[in-house]
């Protein structure tokens, strides 16, 4: 019993405070933290299904071809893992793409990671409740699941995430194209490390691959995030012009300074940034768009002007 809650803890911990920290990393727009929960929770449960199911039934099949234990394993680890575990992984992104809240390469990357993270978890809790018999391996398998493996399902799904957002306002024709790119790359991520740990003299290349795929991830995010901050002082500058926005608050809304006090009234500091960044979001979708969804995105832009307007003069006559 010990052991199942030591092993729970281990699987929870580390993944949701990865979880955590991508979420806070999405600085500008944070997406809802239900929603963010609610893909986390599909890799944990629902993709972990399928993925056991899809994987049982392809296993059986190759098995009529293929007798070698060894091969047959290694088969599983390097093709059927990647190719099944993406894919149910993915399939909820494309719910979650639909959502108008999911809008750029950041968004995919939140939650992709999520998704990523709910796999792993799960995965991760299952290897240490089946090595429980050594105390001293069981350790070791929780330090390297925890900093690679469960990681690696973060970055896969991240990076299938990060294509569906870029593809998300591009030509109907290129869509499907973009999607399956990113697709081949989250399983060749996922195929590159389960080749390499399948063999001891391979492992280290294993750690050195994951640790230049995490610092390659870190920095694509933190250039969409710097993007975003570029794309809110554009779109905020034309509200200068407008006359909406005072100039002197561009600074602070496009930059991690918005969170400094002094710069406007405190009272309607957090409301004024909050409506202030989603209007940025949505007039940068509106170009984006068309039909249906760009009369949508419109009417959202003329709420939110609506919002600053009255928020502005609200802190005027105080």
């Amino acid at each position: 019993m010990l052991m199942i809650i030591l092993s729970a803890l281990a699987a929870i911990i580390p993944m949701t405070f990865y979880l955590y920290l991508i979420w806070k990393m999405d600085r500008f727009d944070r997406e809802p933290l239900n929603l963010v929960l609610l893909n986390f929770l599909w890799g944990a449960f629902g993709a972990v299904i399928l993925a056991l199911i899809a994987s049982i039934l392809l296993s059986s099949f190759i098995q009529f071809f293929i007798r070698d234990e060894f091969g047959i394993d290694l088969i599983g680890a390097v093709f059927i893992a990647p190719f099944v575990e993406e894919i149910t992984k993915g399939i909820f992104l494309l719910i979650t793409i639909s959502n108008r809240k999911f809008d750029n390469l950041t968004d995919g990357i939140v939650y992709g990671g999520a998704i990523g993270l709910g796999f792993g978890m799960t995965e991760n809790f299952l290897y240490f409740l089946s090595n429980t018999e050594n105390v001293s391996d069981w350790i070791s398998i929780v330090i390297v699941r925890s900093l690679f493996s469960g990681v690696m399902h973060l970055l896969s799904t991240a990076t299938l995430g990060a294509f569906l957002g870029l593809s998300k306002f591009w030509d109907k024709s290129f869509r499907l194209l973009i999607g399956l790119f990113g697709l081949g790359i989250a399983m060749i991520i996922h195929a590159l490390w389960n080749f390499f740990v399948s063999f001891q003299y391979t492992m280290f290349l294993g750690f050195i691959f994951m640790i230049f795929s995490i610092v390659i991830f870190i920095l694509i995010f933190r250039l969409s995030i710097i993007s975003e901050g570029k794309m809110i002082l554009k779109e905020l500058a034309e509200e200068v012009e407008r006359g909406l926005i005072p100039f002197n608050h561009l600074k602070f809304l496009s930059s991690i300074r918005r969170d400094e006090s002094g710069w406007i009234d405190e009272a309607i500091r957090k409301p004024y940034i909050k409506n202030a960044t989603t209007l940025a979001f949505r007039k940068r979708q509106m170009k984006n768009s068309k039909g249906y969804s760009k009369v949508f995105y419109q009417s959202e832009i003329d709420f939110y002007r609506n919002q600053i307007a009255f928020l502005l003069n609200q802190s005027r006559f105080q």
